[in-house]
């Protein structure tokens, strides 16, 4: 029985010096992949140290919509040359955030559109982050098409799920359906198609309901977040653990190679 933790910042200063620890203990958890996002110019070269050391750790790379107010268009070419790496599994993290005010809305369409062609260039997934943006997104995505992807931590409409869906992507779950009070995203976690549904943990952020409150969520978690998926669906865990790293594996196919190779 195995896991993919398809969206975890491993890099984040909260697992400074305990990063192998961390590893350690998701791989004796049965988490056998690890997808970490670069989120900005200035993490991508960490990113790559992190992955090319650690077995069973794969990156991604993008600038993230809340990182795009700092970035500038001499970043993209910085960005290029990391997706031409052969291991590299995805373009992300990538999107847009509406929830936060203050961001600069056409900064962040300007490098969301450009990097959605540096993902056709590549022939790339992407890694997408929505928050209150799923429509617009969904908007980019008809007129700039990339190969799929996944939505990551997907708390949008069924009627959205299933536009996501039609575009050929995966929907992330991951901590907060595990709250009894996260009704809407338990039934979405309950009745969209099992294999549109992939798993990860976003670490060191969106911790669990069963961690003390404070406490930094990580890959380890995993296993336990799929038994509130199983125990939703009134499935077994080893039946989850197969379905969603199928689809993890369909979504992210550089993922799939390299874990084979490895």
């Amino acid at each position: 029985m195995i896991f993919i933790d398809t969206h975890c910042h491993l890099d984040a200063a909260e697992f400074n010096g305990g990063q192998s620890a961390r590893i350690a203990a998701a791989t004796a958890a049965g988490v056998a992949g690890i997808v970490i996002p670069g989120v900005a110019r200035e993490n991508f070269a960490l990113v790559h140290t992190l992955c090319a050391q650690a077995p069973g750790c794969f990156p991604a790379f993008g600038i993230h919509p809340m990182y795009t107010d700092q970035a500038h268009p001499d970043d993209l070419p910085v960005l290029r040359d990391y997706l031409s790496k052969a291991e590299t599994v995805a373009v992300g993290e990538i999107g847009l955030d509406f929830f936060i005010d203050h961001y600069d809305r056409a900064q962040q369409e300007y490098f969301f559109i450009a990097q959605l062609k540096l993902a056709r260039e590549f022939d790339l997934p992407v890694l997408l982050h929505i928050r209150r943006a799923q429509d617009i997104i969904l908007k980019y995505l008809r007129r700039h098409p990339v190969r799929g992807g996944i939505a990551h931590a997907f708390n949008g409409s069924p009627q959205q799920a299933a536009e996501f869906i039609k575009l050929g992507f995966k929907l992330g779950f991951g901590g907060a359906m595990t709250y009894p009070r996260a009704t809407r995203l338990r039934q979405l976690a309950t009745r969209l198609p099992l294999d549109s549904i992939v798993l990860e943990t976003d670490a060191p952020d969106i911790p669990p309901a069963f961690l003390e409150r404070g406490s930094p969520n990580a890959p380890e978690y995993l296993p336990q977040i799929a038994a509130t998926l199983a125990e939703l669906r009134g499935m077994s865990l080893q039946d989850i653990a197969r379905i969603t790293t199928e689809n993890a594996l369909a979504a992210l196919p550089k993922l799939a190679a390299a874990m084979t190779a490895r």
